[in-house]
């Protein structure tokens, strides 16, 4: 709740006060302020766990699995990328589009800080702390599987709702709760939110600005595409990226029992650690 309402603050003050692109570049500052203030002052005083606690170890292993998150939601952007001037549903325009008054790579070295600072506050907040505290909470008072599967639930409402600007139909709610489900599985099978986090800021960065098949996200765009085919199966909530964001699950699940040689509910995600 904290960071609702701080972000609120920060982007009601900027945006009224501030242009393009001085206005964006504060707001990447604040956000980043934000996102490690709470998790400093989550693990300090709230949860009282260390930061590794939340799913944050940043050693070797993190890094390598956030990578991997990365090149899996690259990899699964293309396709839809693919299928989408396949079917006819897109065309190419051309390439380096949309930087505005920025020189293209500083515009998009300003759009990936932005998407990796929002995704990552988001698997924060909503996977490292919400699911985690909600399955700390309910196990013993109900069985871990159920325990985990209460935090998962609940926790993957919240990410809908989250999205529900962006929504025009009832049912493109799915595609919210697919990618929920993807994002919080990996998380409770690994204990870790590096495969979480990597495959979010990727997957948002690379549709967008990447592959041009951004709807709500306006960006600079490496390979520029017009959207012409009809959103049901190519909007941003269409069944184009419900499949792909379904395979992105299924690879990184294979990924997990291939590391792990089990699939497994790790314990730390119901297992209080302080520090």
């Amino acid at each position: 709740m904290l960071t609702f309402i701080l972000l609120a603050i920060l982007q009601t003050v900027i945006r009224a006060r501030f242009e393009h692109p001085v206005r964006e570049l504060l707001e990447l500052t604040g956000i980043g302020v934000i996102l490690i203030g709470a998790i400093l002052f989550g693990a300090r005083v709230i949860d009282r766990r260390p930061v590794s606690g939340f799913g944050l170890s940043f050693d070797r292993e993190w890094w390598h699995s956030f990578v991997v998150g990365g090149l899996v939601a690259t990899a699964i952007n293309g396709g839809a990328l693919i299928v989408s001037l396949g079917a006819g549903w897109a065309t190419f325009v051309g390439v380096m589009r949309g930087s505005g008054d920025l020189p293209f790579v500083p515009a998009m070295g300003i759009v990936f800080a932005y998407i990796a600072l929002a995704a990552t506050w988001e698997e924060f907040i909503l996977r490292g702390a919400m699911l985690q505290n909600l399955a700390e909470g309910s196990n013993g008072f109900v069985p871990q599987r159920m325990a985990v599967g209460l935090a998962v639930t609940l926790s993957t409402l919240v990410f809908a709702f989250l999205h529900g600007g962006k929504i025009t139909n009832f049912s493109h709610y799915g595609y919210y709760l697919i990618a929920g489900l993807v994002l919080s599985g990996v998380y409770v099978l690994t204990g870790e939110l590096a495969l979480s986090i990597g495959f979010h800021v990727f997957y948002n960065f690379t549709q967008s600005a990447i592959f041009g098949l951004g709807h709500s996200q306006q960006t600079p765009e490496l390979l520029a595409v017009d959207i012409v085919g009809p959103p049901r199966w190519i909007g941003e909530e269409g069944l184009v990226f419900v499949g792909f964001a379904i395979l992105g699950g299924l690879v990184l699940v294979v990924y997990i029992y291939r590391r792990d040689e089990s699939l497994e509910l790790n314990d730390r995600v119901t297992s209080y650690t302080g520090r």
